[in-house]
């Protein structure tokens, strides 16, 4: 999580996007750049998750992730929606139907980790139902969980990971899905900073920034400040 003075001055990229709403929150074009943290609660406790969306709110985040793993957290998802003090993204990972509940249950925006919801055909009903309740989606791609095929021919490697985005991004825009923001992060620096580079040539849509399983809270911190400050310095977002 990045923590930001309330009276810090906003950092706008000098790289042009798309841009895309998240709720309330502007993302890309030339709007300031929107720090957004993942709560560690069980989304099913609604309390607890509150709690920390708020603590996190006052900590600077403008925009709250939770994971949705089963239907205990997305039954929790309404009251959080209704109750929070900052747009909701639901985090899916293996269950298509969790993203349709969601939906439904109002977040502002979903992020699918393409390597684990392979189906198109459920695909297409998640895409459905997002563009109909107007729902931003995040193709949001780890290293460890690339498509097995590109795994096998690229390896895990920062072009493996853009190739995947890619694959999922071609599918969104072909069922007219085109309200997206990417995410390409990898474990280490290296690997993230040169994914987003690769990426920043090859689309316009905003670009998520961050490092994925970057460790004990120390080392993440300096990971993902390293890897986030050079992107921004290079105006990629």
């Amino acid at each position: 999580m990045i923590h930001l003075r309330r009276k810090s001055k906003p950092i706008v990229l000098k790289n042009r996007t798309s841009s895309t709403n998240t709720a309330s929150v502007t993302i890309g074009g030339d709007a300031p750049i929107a720090v957004q943290s993942m709560t560690t609660t069980d989304t099913a406790d609604v309390e607890k998750t509150l709690q920390q969306i708020y603590g996190l709110k006052m900590a600077g985040c403008e925009v709250v992730r939770c994971t949705v793993q089963d239907p205990k957290d997305a039954a929790g998802l309404p009251a959080i929606v209704a109750r929070s003090p900052v747009p909701i993204v639901a985090d899916v990972h293996f269950d298509y139907r969790m993203a349709l509940a969601a939906i439904e249950a109002g977040v502002a925006k979903l992020r699918l980790n393409p390597g684990n919801i392979r189906d198109e055909k459920k695909i297409r009903e998640v895409v459905k139902a997002a563009i109909d309740a107007k729902c931003p989606i995040r193709v949001g791609v780890n290293m460890g969980s690339l498509d097995p095929d590109l795994e096998k021919r690229l390896g895990h490697t920062p072009e493996a990971m853009v190739e995947s985005a890619m694959r999922h991004v071609t599918i969104l825009e072909d069922l007219g899905h085109t309200d997206i923001i990417i995410s390409v992060k990898a474990h280490d620096v290296r690997s993230t900073v040169e994914a987003y580079r690769l990426m920043a040539k090859r689309v316009e849509y905003p670009l998520h920034l961050g490092v994925t399983e970057a460790g004990l809270p120390r080392e993440g911190t300096i990971k993902s400040s390293i890897a986030i400050g050079m992107l921004l310095a290079e105006g990629i977002g």
